[in-house]
C-alpha cells in the first residue's frame, strides 16, 4: 500500500511546477473560504473589471491613454447602471409590494380550489391529504414571512453597506483596470519561479472567465428584456418584475429556469385561470427559454463552456453550497478550472513519461 502511494506521489508530484500549482490552488481556496464575506466588494469589482477590460483595451489600441480610457469606460458604466436602477427600481418595488399584498388572496383562492378536489376525484385524492398539504404550505409561508421580517429589520445596515459598495466598488474597478499590469507583476513576485503549469492554467482561465462574464451579462439582458416585452404585450400582471426574475434566473443554469417557471405560471393562473391567455403566456415563455438554451447559450458560450450538463449541475450545487451566490455565479468557470488543471496535469505527466 505504501509503495502504491509512493509511486503515485512520485508520478504526480515529480514536477516542481505541479507542486506550485497545487499550493496556489489550496491557498486560494482557503483564503476565499475564510474571507469570502469580507472580500465581497473585491469579488464584485473583479467581476466588473473582467467585463470592462475589453472596451478599455480597445480604446488603448486607438492610441488613448490607459488612465483616460479607464475613466471614460468606468464612468459610462456607472452612469448606465444608475439610469437603469433609477428607472427599474421604482417599478420593481411597486410591483413587488402589490404582489405581496395579493399573496393572501392567492393563497385563499388556491385553498378553496384544493378543497374541491376530493369531491371531484374521491378515488384519487383524500381530504386528509389536502389538509396536510395546506398546513405544510401555511407553515412554509410563515417561515418565509419571518425571513422577510428579519430582512426588513436589517435593511438599514444593508442600505449603509450598499452605499459603501457604491463608492468602493467603482474605485476598485478603476484601479484594477488602470493599474492592471502593475498589479499582476507585483502579485507574480510572491509566486515561485517554477510556475509553468500555474501560468498555463491562469491564462486559460483568464480568457474563459472574461468570455463567461460578458456572455452571462449579455444573456441576462437578452432574456430579461425579451421576456418583459412578451409579458407586457400579453398584458400579464407584474410583467417587469417577472421579466427581471426570468433574466436573473439564467445565473443558475437549468435550475434557475425551472424555479422561476413557478411564479410565472401562478401569476398567469390567478390572473386568467385555465384559459387561452395562460397558454399564450406559457408558450411565449417556453419559446424564449428554448431560444436561450438552443441559440443564445451556444453562441455566447461555445468557447467558454464545454462541460456536460450533469457536470454543470454538480458544480452549481457544490460551489453554491460553499460560497453562496458567488459560488453559483462562478460555478461554470470553477468547473472549467478543475478541467483545465486536469488537462495541464495530464499533459505534464505525458511529457514526463516521454522524457523518462
Amino acid at each position: 500500500m505504501f509503495k502504491l502511494f509512493n509511486d503515485w506521489y512520485t508520478r504526480k508530484f515529480s514536477d516542481p511546477h505541479a507542486v506550485t500549482l497545487v499550493v496556489i490552488l489550496i491557498c486560494s481556496f482557503l483564503f476565499i473560504a475564510l474571507f469570502s464575506q469580507l472580500l465581497m466588494p473585491v469579488l464584485v469589482a473583479l467581476s466588473i473589471a473582467f467585463l470592462l477590460d475589453l472596451p478599455v483595451n480597445k480604446m488603448v489600441e486607438l492610441k488613448l491613454s490607459r488612465t483616460g480610457s479607464t475613466a471614460l469606460v468606468v464612468g459610462t458604466f456607472v452612469g448606465v447602471m444608475l439610469i437603469a436602477m433609477l428607472g427599474l427600481m421604482p417599478i420593481i418595488w411597486k410591483q413587488s409590494s402589490s404582489l405581496l399584498q395579493e399573496v393572501p388572496h392567492m393563497v385563499s383562492e388556491g385553498q378553496r380550489y384544493l378543497l374541491t378536489l376530493p369531491e371531484q376525484y374521491p378515488d384519487i385524492i383524500q381530504a386528509s391529504q389536502i389538509e396536510t398539504f395546506i398546513s405544510t404550505v401555511k407553515d412554509k409561508l410563515l417561515e418565509w414571512g419571518e425571513v422577510a421580517l428579519k430582512a426588513s429589520l436589517n435593511s438599514i445596515s444593508d442600505l449603509v453597506a450598499l452605499m459603501v459598495y457604491l463608492i468602493l466598488v467603482p474605485l476598485m474597478v478603476f484601479f484594477f483596470l488602470k493599474d492592471k499590469s502593475d498589479l499582476l507583476s507585483g502579485f507574480s513576485r510572491f509566486l515561485p519561479k517554477e510556475r509553468r503549469m500555474a501560468t498555463q492554467v491562469g491564462k486559460e482561465m483568464n480568457q474563459q472567465i472574461m468570455n463567461y462574464i460578458r456572455g452571462k451579462v449579455i444573456e441576462i439582458l437578452i432574456v430579461g428584456i425579451s421576456t418583459t416585452i412578451a409579458f407586457v404585450f400579453l398584458d400579464l400582471s407584474y410583467s417587469v418584475l417577472l421579466g427581471v426574475l426570468v433574466g436573473l434566473s439564467v445565473l443558475v443554469p437549468y435550475v434557475g429556469a425551472t424555479v422561476v417557471t413557478i411564479p410565472v405560471f401562478l401569476v398567469a393562473l390567478f390572473q386568467w385561470g385555465f384559459s387561452n391567455e395562460l397558454g399564450y403566456v406559457m408558450l411565449a415563455y417556453g419559446i424564449i427559454q428554448a431560444i436561450d438554451g438552443n441559440i443564445i447559450v451556444p453562441l455566447l458560450f461555445s468557447e467558454a463552456v464545454n462541460l456536460h450538463p450533469v457536470t454543470i449541475i454538480i458544480a452549481v450545487i457544490l460551489f453554491g453550497g460553499l460560497w453562496g451566490f458567488w459560488g453559483v455565479f462562478f460555478a461554470i468557470p470553477l468547473a472549467t478550472l478543475v478541467k483545465a488543471v486536469i488537462n495541464a496535469w495530464s499533459s505534464t505527466q505525458e511529457d514526463f513519461e516521454t522524457v523518462a
